[in-house]
């Protein structure tokens, strides 16, 4: 049975007469300029993720009027609306601190406001998870619309995307091999079109992991901002999202644990960000299922790196694009994929592979039987060290360090790596493993400083890369043998917090183990540094109450499905009043 819509009608404000409210919403509605025929559509929401401070988005108010076209051809009504806009390099302390908060607006607002279905437009990396959270909980037909990412520039001849190019001439910069003037032009040169970054970092992640989980049409996460396509994928996706209404099919339907597995075997494939892992364990949440560590590590080992693109290859996403994007993976991946789960649309994935004799460059998108590297490019480490996981993007690093015991350097804080990193007295040798306290989720909201910079002394003598360790994140455009997600954090309690300056530390990826070499009796003889003060009010203080940790995706946790469960059987617990 098919669905009409029950358009402006929906979720009527509650006046104590449902008669008046409609009366009321058609009047005000009409002071718009709809007419009453207008009125009687159905409504398709349009998300409004452009901001003054969203270089990402800059593209969004043309898409929003392309998807605005394709709901009026179908027979809809278009109505866009606002929500919180996060624009990465804007935001302090960090955009992470923010998903959480654009996932409640979305999901509020999508429930709360008439629409029928929703077209979730955004592109910025934490904006796309965030918008999957909200439409998820809301549970209205629902479907993704990226913005798609920057074409590249050049500086002196070579081809230049933000934002890997932008850390390999700072770390250029820093070692002194570039003048200020020359940096200064570099600058310009990295960000030049609209767009999300041109490199495979978590907006291209996460866009393309979103096309094979179902959430978007096919063909259209890699599309370049600029590109006309991208106005034709906008007209395309307003047309499906009235296809959405009659098929009352929402994300909850859509996605289950194969559609999980499946993003995460993509994700092992493109050698994707480590930040993607945390906001899919976040979208997993949603809906009752699971990101499951020892299970990522098992499809680890069988899933082959296939696309060459920076941070660990060669290539940038308007390669892909034009090599085939995710259509070409698909071919590629083949049976490492369960080509049965379902799309939004309805299709099963396997409609969506390209037929035999599409082309596909295999520079870009390699034969899984002369892949890049034969194992995927994301691990977990286990040991005393990471109790709940910790994670390494083994494909942007170093192998000469993947079996390392050394001594540790460590920093309390932000600040104390910002202090002293470059004091020219640090005591540090390229030897030794970098590690940095309280920049995990409750103690700084988790942002990108687990790129610790190698220490200047040592670049400038020709260090490149050095082992190092934190419970923070770091930007998906990032690379290095670098260890990140430490759980639980330093700021709860967790064994990182112990780790003194001096300690051993043995990290082994071939056992998947990161481990303190130091007694356990020493340990239960040390007091961790006090966590610094969170804050207490206001939405920072609600999201330093309830975030949960890297393994649980840092979402809120009453927001998980299970918690209005357990709030409901709190209350049939509550004795009477007497």
């Amino acid at each position: 049975m098919t669905k009409t819509g029950k358009g402006i009608a929906n979720g009527l404000t509650n006046y104590g007469d449902p008669r008046f409210a409609a009366y009321l919403r058609r009047s005000f509605a009409s002071s718009m300029g709809y007419s009453r025929k207008m009125l009687e559509k159905p409504v398709v929401g349009i998300t409004w993720t452009a901001s003054g401070f969203n270089n990402c988005h800059r593209g969004v108010p043309e898409l929003v009027e392309a998807v605005k076209r394709g709901v009026l051809a179908a027979g809809g009504l278009p109505l866009d609306f606002p929500v919180t806009s996060l624009g990465e390099v804007f935001l302090n302390p960090t955009s992470m601190v923010f998903r959480n908060l654009m996932a409640m607006d979305v999901e509020e607002m999508v429930r709360a406001q008439p629409m029928d279905a929703v077209v979730l437009v955004g592109g910025c990396d934490k904006t796309l998870p965030a918008l999957v959270m909200g439409a998820a909980s809301a549970n209205k037909p629902a479907i993704v619309l990226a913005t798609g990412p920057m074409m590249t520039s050049r500086y002196q001849g070579e081809r230049l995307g933000a934002c890997t190019d932008c850390r390999r001439f700072w770390a250029r910069y820093r070692a002194g091999e570039l003048e200020d003037k020359q940096i200064d032009q570099v600058e310009g040169s990295l960000a030049t079109t609209a767009g999300t970054c041109a490199v495979m970092g978590t907006a291209s992640s996460m866009a393309i992991m979103l096309e094979v989980m179902g959430l978007m049409l096919p063909g259209t996460a890699a599309i370049p901002a600029v590109h006309a396509d991208r106005l034709r994928a906008a007209e395309a996706t307003g047309t499906a999202a009235m296809g959405l209404i009659a098929s009352g099919r929402t994300f909850k339907e859509t996605v289950t644990q194969a559609t999980i597995d499946n993003a995460l075997k993509t994700l092992l494939a493109i050698s994707g960000s480590t930040n993607a892992i945390i906001h899919l364990a976040a979208i997993a949440g949603r809906l009752g299922l699971k990101v499951d560590l020892d299970k990522l590590n098992a499809m680890s080992d069988a899933t082959p790196v296939l696309v060459d693109l920076k941070p660990t290859g060669d290539a940038y996403m308007e390669d892909f694009f034009y090599a085939g994007g995710v259509g070409a993976l698909l071919r590629r991946l083949g049976d490492h994929l369960d080509l049965a789960a379902r799309t939004v649309t309805g299709e099963a994935l396997a409609d969506l592979v390209p037929p035999d004799d599409s082309w596909i460059d295999g520079r870009v998108i390699r034969p899984v039987e002369t892949p890049i590297r034969a194992d995927g490019g994301l691990v977990a480490l286990f040991g005393n060290l990471a109790p709940k996981g910790a994670i390494l993007k083994r494909a942007a690093a170093d192998e000469r360090l993947f079996e390392k015991t050394g001594r540790a350097v460590v920093f309390e804080g932000l600040k104390d790596l910002s202090d002293r990193i470059d004091d020219p007295d640090l005591d540090v040798t390229e030897d030794d493993i970098l590690v940095l306290k309280n920049a995990g989720p409750k103690a700084s909201g988790m942002p990108e400083s687990g790129y610790l910079p190698i220490p200047s002394k040592l670049a400038r003598k020709g260090v490149k890369d050095m082992l190092r360790i934190s419970d923070a994140r770091m930007s998906g455009t990032a690379y290095g043998t670098i260890v990140l997600h430490v759980s639980p954090e330093s700021a709860a309690g967790g064994p990182l917090a112990l780790v003194r300056n001096g300690d051993m530390i043995r990290m082994s990826v071939r056992e998947r183990r990161l481990e303190l070499l130091v007694e356990e009796a020493e340990l239960a003889r040390r007091l961790p540094t006090p966590a610094p003060a969170a804050e207490t009010r206001g939405w920072l203080g609600l999201y330093n109450r309830h975030v949960m940790q890297a393994e649980n995706g840092c979402d809120l946790d009453f927001m998980l499905p299970d918690a209005q469960d357990a709030a409901e059987a709190r209350v049939m617990k509550m004795p009477a009043k007497a």
